[in-house]
């Protein structure tokens, strides 16, 4: 048995058990499909997981430590200063919960769905009227200096700052529209790798809107109360995959019947 993907969960940690809060990956699931959401939460069985990038977790590690020097002395980081940005690390007693995506992160109960939601933020930073300003860290290797995000797959990437955004909101926070994805980009034109890489830092600025947010939060609330499995998501490949692997396998079945008069599996 694979120890990487454990695909029932023990109920404590399913909607309705003792343990089970919103993430902010888990409002991102369902509005990216329903269906998945509902046999996650509900039903307690997870999509596997994607494999770990362990050269985008050493990156954010690095960038967390660099930041935390500013931190401590109340200085600006080099690159918010090349861009104009006249911020500085927040530095709160909170910080190291608030980060802490896996246990803790920032939390709000949402009053009119009583769901505990939260998420854990890689940093926030404070800019001169005191506006705390959301900080997403991003590490790739990709041609050219990245600038703007706007393909489509990019609209994840969005909605985590602004549930970050809203979150920091509900605990009472002046917070700016404008969170910032920090981007490490792994640059490909040295001659030769050496045992390093040389990466190009740039800030790129997004506005970010929570209007949809309490929407969104009441109709998951309705689809987690439901004893209705909701539609798959329009493109959701996991769901095309359940839907093709059922028909085959229940096709092999009847075939195995038809032919030996047991079941074939």
């Amino acid at each position: 048995m694979s120890d990487y993907y454990k695909p029932n969960r023990k109920p404590d940690y399913n909607y309705g058990g003792p343990k089970w809060t919103l993430s902010r990956s888990k409002i991102d699931l369902f509005m990216e499909c329903a269906r998945c959401f509902y046999i996650d939460n509900r039903l307690g069985v997870a999509r596997p997981p994607g494999f770990p990038f362990n050269l985008n977790s050493a990156v954010d590690a690095l960038l967390k430590k660099e930041l935390d020097t500013h931190r401590a002395q109340g200085t600006q980081h080099p690159l918010a200063k090349a861009y104009g940005l006249d911020a500085i690390p927040l530095a709160h007693e909170r910080m190291d919960e608030w980060r802490n995506a896996l246990n803790q992160g920032v939390k709000f109960v949402h009053p009119q769905t009583g769901l505990t939601v939260r998420g854990g933020v890689d940093d926030i930073w404070i800019n001169k009227d005191g506006e705390l300003i959301v900080i997403d860290y991003k590490a790739t290797s990709k041609d050219g200096k990245i600038e703007s995000l706007d393909e489509e797959w990019h609209r994840g990437y969005k909605r985590q700052i602004e549930i970050y955004q809203w979150l920091l909101r509900q605990n009472g926070f002046k917070v700016s529209d404008t969170g910032y994805w920090f981007y490490a980009n792994a640059k490909k034109d040295r001659e030769a790798f050496d045992g390093k890489l040389d990466f190009e830092l740039t800030l790129v600025p997004y506005k970010g809107s929570t209007d949809w947010v309490d929407a969104t939060l009441v109709a998951l609330k309705e689809c987690l109360d439901s004893e209705q499995i909701p539609a798959a998501g329009e493109n959701c490949d996991y769901c095309r995959y359940r839907e093709a692997a059922g028909k085959a396998l229940q096709a092999q079945v009847s075939k195995a019947k038809s032919s030996n008069g047991v079941l074939g599996i």
